[in-house]
């Protein structure tokens, strides 16, 4: 069978645009992008559009409705977040031809400089500001960062995949089933508090400006732990991501309190998107852009470096949680 994303041809991008009441020009560049379909699409006065068609199956129409309230509510309180564009109907969400889409003012950017203090504590005040909001009321249908979401569920889906060679798998089962309960344990002592989050704070999805940054891709906000949009800022040594987080900390706590018992978060997340990120491109081997995009995934070479990483990761949950200078 076919995967739904090959009928997505260019002249059906452009007219899902055309269908929404702007006028193409035929300028048509897909954007990287691969749990989605991103283009920039050009208008005929000029100015550009950002469109992405949701995966089909992924997301119900409640929890793309929810990402889009939650952007748009951040957007109000001048939170520099991308957030989808409504028509005259104040709808966010279309429909063409089997797809849903929505539609995005184009922001440029470049890569933050994460090295300089002064910029992780701009990015930190951001932050604070969206967990601030986010505090206010839960998701009601966007999923949670914890160890079943995490860690338990798709270990089990990807425990049974063909992808994963025989050979490997009962070392695949032994060694994530010691990761998720060591990060289960971790999670149970610190019992975190769960809020909005952006869910997928990566340095790639925040963009620099001379105005300073502006976060894209809400595509995975879910409810967790404050931490969750923090930890991934960090890089380097024990050393280097202490006084990174010490540097994000002082522009978050700026607008909202944090807890440092969350800090022991750090590596058991860190654990849990290992787990998730290699049955997310099993589950997405189908599609045909993965296999062009990750030709090394599911070698013999991939699993017994996947392996010997979570070796080393419950190695890591054994030591000290991350100490701050400040």
């Amino acid at each position: 069978m076919s995967h739904p994303y090959a009928e997505l041809s260019p002249d059906r991008v452009l007219d899902a645009i055309d269908a929404q009441g702007f006028l193409t020009d035929g300028r048509l560049l897909a954007l990287n992008s691969y749990e989605n379909r991103v283009f920039q699409v050009g208008l005929e006065d000029g100015r550009f559009l950002v469109a992405k068609f949701y995966r089909p199956g992924r997301w119900s129409d409640a929890a793309i409705l929810e990402e889009h309230a939650f952007s748009l509510a951040l957007a109000a309180d001048e939170i520099p977040v991308v957030a989808p564009l409504a028509d005259e109907a104040g709808e966010t969400l279309h429909r063409h031809e089997g797809f849903r889409l929505a539609l995005f003012p184009r922001q440029g950017g470049r890569w933050p400089d994460l090295e300089n203090p002064d910029r992780l504590e701009w990015v930190g005040r951001f932050l604070g500001r969206i967990h601030q909001l986010g505090a206010a009321r839960p998701f009601a249908h966007r999923p949670t960062t914890d160890p079943l979401v995490l860690g338990r569920e798709p270990a089990a889906w990807l425990a049974d995949s063909p992808i994963l060679p025989p050979e490997y798998r009962e070392r695949y089962r032994t060694l994530s089933d010691a990761l998720i309960s060591r990060c289960e344990a971790i999670f149970a002592e610190v019992r975190p508090s769960s809020l909005r989050l952006h869910g997928d704070c990566h340095p790639g999805n925040i963009l620099w400006t001379d105005d300073g940054p502006h976060f894209v891709d809400m595509d995975d906000c879910r409810m967790g732990p404050a931490i969750q949009d923090l930890w991934m800022l960090l890089s380097g040594e024990r050393a280097d991501m202490a006084w990174q987080m010490d540097a994000v900390l002082e522009g978050y706590r700026t607008f909202r309190d944090f807890d440092p018992g969350e800090l022991v978060l750090i590596e058991p997340l860190r654990a849990l998107r290992l787990i998730h990120y290699g049955a997310w491109l099993a589950r997405r081997w189908d599609d045909p852009a993965f296999p062009q995009a990750f030709p090394w995934f599911g070698t013999r070479d991939y699993w017994e470096d996947q392996l010997n990483t979570f070796e080393q990761q419950l190695d890591v949950l054994d030591q000290p949680p991350l100490q701050l200078f400040g």
